[in-house]
């Protein structure tokens, strides 16, 4: 019979059952009972007291139980019946008394037999030759309950219980036990051919043949039972990480655009958790972590358990197994080599060996990029140019580099959102162009997508493609000129930042060669948050021109600002008010309760791909209005986005470009840039030239008159 409690367990047999102990009747229980108080006394010669007294049998308790008898108890055998070892000289307990004979409970001794002290107890037994075994001291002072006999019976151990619920529905643990193993089958084969996008999830992904499955099956059958089980448990927790990198691929893939990088991205997953809390709130995020933690675990656990489980399933029928293993890698080959499909999948996979050697050759890259890139970053073609020499063609102006968030190609171009957000383009042409100004636009082919704005900021100040988070990092640490650090290194602009989405020490403001930083909290905003962003850009525009582009100096100033308004998740949306009535903000809190709720927006497509186009308009309405308002003969205001949107809203398969325009009222400054190709107006061409980002910083430098000096490392 298979117990069933181990791991891989097919088939529970039935149980043998034997007679019951304590299944005797209620007279022959009552003739047993007897109370100690009756219990013979020894005589000095140590023979037991005959008379009327019955002799003592202890109380057995409330049940009795074959494993809980005490030593010497009669025992029963496989068959089920208890042994009885009778004395030839002796009449056994159980034979005929005629009625009267005795008293009740007392036992007749043989006639001749020796006088011999009653037993107490189950564990008494009577010698074959007469002679009776030591019995318990029966003296008065002496504890009536026999030694190491417990007062209750023990529990059996769950174990036991298990065992014993097997063995009392076998047609029910056999159900449970083949439950087990097909979802542990399950659990293996989703997990070894799950899709490394969400694009690739459907049914004919997961109706494949792992390659990895045959192969490991192939192992485990040859390995003793320890190796095995090793390996097995050590395979498991390897699928189950394979996994979560799948997962976290997914999930770039969809935010970022990228695949995850395993030795670069893990400080992005505290970014992901801030994010969900501004957007959800700490109580929703908190939970959604757990929630995520105990997932993981959960896997790892059940991974491991389930490739032990078929290990053993397959060690128990090693021959059945070894003839399917066969049979499936013919198959697998033979599908391979024909590229056989069903539903457009191949039917032979081998998901989990790529990943794994993506993960691979990811990690070796990165590690061989980190050198290679330190000895780009060393090099600038701009970084020995003497402070005379830098953009003595935008001496006097005020100088405007401003970011707008998550402004992508998809919002002029994608049906949905373009015609609302070209709309508002064209009509903010015309008042500019009305106020005196005029504006030249392109696209601009970003370093990073979706997320991780920083990545784009340093792109096209620096003029290095920073792409990741280890090249940022390298930029951030060197003396490569920034953009932004020429006006500063000049010695003819005052430089300041303006950065509402910085809520902490920012160490990167001498990168990027900025006198002064206001961050979150130095722009006096008393009103609601909207999501992510700490306040809207109306307010910060009106801060910066309180602050710092109103304010008269002794130098021209250049800027760098960062406008949050449009991050996702795109509810609630700030709308414009009167200039004259944004006051310390407290005026938003009506449109902030009164907006979209960020839950709402993120769990729709086509409502985030609608807040989000009016997200755009609202921050390109606001700073071209600030410019309408405040902006002089002297500025010049430079706007682009740093990435496109996230996939859901942008779509798989979008681009990377983004917008940027330049700004100014004075026409030379805009002739510099003539032979650019670029489009007049907000809203760049179709067919405008595409630069890749880290090309404009050496390309606006030439064309505002800087001459190269380049420095090496």
């Amino acid at each position: 019979m298979n117990a069933g409690t181990g791991a891989g367990t097919d088939e529970v047999g039935p149980a043998e059952a034997g007679p019951e102990v304590g299944d005797a009747t209620p007279e022959a229980a009552a003739a047993s009972e007897v109370r100690p108080e009756d219990a013979p006394k020894a005589e000095a010669g140590g023979g037991a007291k005959t008379g009327a007294e019955p002799e003592p049998v202890p109380d057995s308790g409330p049940e009795a139980h074959p494993d809980d008898a005490p030593q010497g108890a009669p025992q029963a055998e496989a068959g089920g019946t208890p042994e009885v070892k009778a004395d030839p000289e002796v009449a056994p307990d159980s034979a005929p008394q005629t009625e009267g004979s005795r008293a009740p409970g007392a036992k007749a001794a043989p006639e001749g037999a020796p006088d011999a002290e009653t037993a107490h107890g189950p564990a008494a037994k009577a010698d074959p030759q007469g002679a009776p075994e030591a019995g318990p001291d029966t003296s008065p002072d002496a504890d009536p309950t026999p030694e190491g006999t417990p007062d209750t019976p023990a529990k059996p151990p769950r174990f036991a219980r298990l065992t014993r619920w097997q063995a009392q529905h076998p047609r029910r643990a056999r159900v449970l036990s083949r439950t087990i193993t097909v979802l542990a089958a399950i659990l293996v084969v989703c997990t070894l051919v799950m899709p490394a996008t969400i694009v690739g999830i459907g049914p004919a992904k997961f109706f494949r043949l792992p390659g990895e499955a045959i192969v490991g099956a192939a192992i485990l059958l040859a390995l003793p039972r320890k190796p095995r089980v090793v390996l097995a448990a050590a395979s498991g927790v390897a699928l189950a990480a394979l996994t979560v990198l799948n997962w976290l691929d997914m999930g770039f893939k969809q935010y970022l655009g990228r695949t995850f990088n395993l030795v670069l991205d893990w400080s992005l997953l505290g970014d992901a958790q801030s994010y969900l809390e501004d957007s959800l709130g700490r109580a929703a995020t908190l939970a959604a972590t757990a929630g995520l933690i105990v997932l993981v675990l959960l896997l790892f656990a059940a991974s491991a358990y389930a490739v032990v489980r078929l290990s053993n399933v397959l060690a128990r029928h090693s021959a059945t197994a070894t003839r399917g293993t066969l049979i499936a890698g013919v198959v697998w080959i033979t599908c391979s080599s024909f590229g056989v499909q069903v539903a457009g999948v191949p039917l032979a996979a081998d998901s989990a060996a790529v990943t794994l050697q993506s993960q691979t050759e990811r990690v070796s890259n990165t590690l061989k990029d980190e050198a290679e890139f330190q000895k780009v970053a060393k090099v600038d073609a701009f970084g020995a140019t003497p402070p005379g020499q830098l953009v003595p063609d935008l001496r006097g102006k005020d100088m405007i580099f401003t970011f707008i968030e998550s402004y992508g190609r998809s919002a002029i171009e994608d049906p949905i959102m373009a015609p609302g957000v070209d709309k508002t383009l064209a009509v903010r042409t015309a008042a500019l162009k009305k106020a005196g100004y005029h504006a030249k636009s392109g696209w601009l082919t970003s370093a990073t997508y979706g997320g991780s704005s920083w990545l784009g900021h340093s792109t096209s100040l620096s003029g290095l493609w920073v792409s990741n988070q280890q090249r940022y990092r390298t930029v951030m640490a060197s003396d490569h000129l920034s953009l932004t650090k020429v006006f500063k290194k000049s010695g003819a602009w005052d430089t300041v930042g303006v950065m509402p989405g910085v809520q902490k020490a920012w160490p990167e403001q001498s990168f990027f060669g900025l006198d002064k930083v206001y961050n979150a909290f130095e722009l006096g905003y008393k009103g609601p948050k909207f999501s992510w962003s700490t306040m809207p850009d109306q307010y910060t525009l009106e801060q910066f021109q309180q602050r710092v582009h109103g304010k008269k100096h002794d130098k021209p100033m250049m800027s760098e600002v960062i406008l949050t308004s449009s991050h996702q998740p795109w509810g609630p949306i700030p709308k414009m008010v009167g200039w004259d009535e944004l006051g310390d903000g407290s005026i938003f809190k009506g449109i902030e309760a009164a907006g979209n709720k960020p839950a709402d927006v993120i769990a729709d497509t086509t409502k985030s791909r609608q807040e989000y186009g009016k997200s755009i308009q609202y921050s390109v309405t606001a700073l071209t209005e600030w410019l309408e308002r405040y902006g002089s003969k002297d500025t010049v205001l430079v706007f682009l986005g740093d990435h496109q949107p996230i996939a859901r809203v942008s779509g798989n398969h979008a681009s990377r470009d983004v917008p940027i325009s330049i700004v100014a009222k004075d026409p030379k400054v805009l002739d510099k840039i003539g032979d650019w190709g670029w489009t007049d107006g907000l809203r760049p061409a179709h067919d405008a030239p595409v630069w890749k980002m880290n090309l404009f910083r050496d390309r606006f430098l030439t064309a505002y008159g800087s001459t190269p000096h380049p420095k090496k490392g």
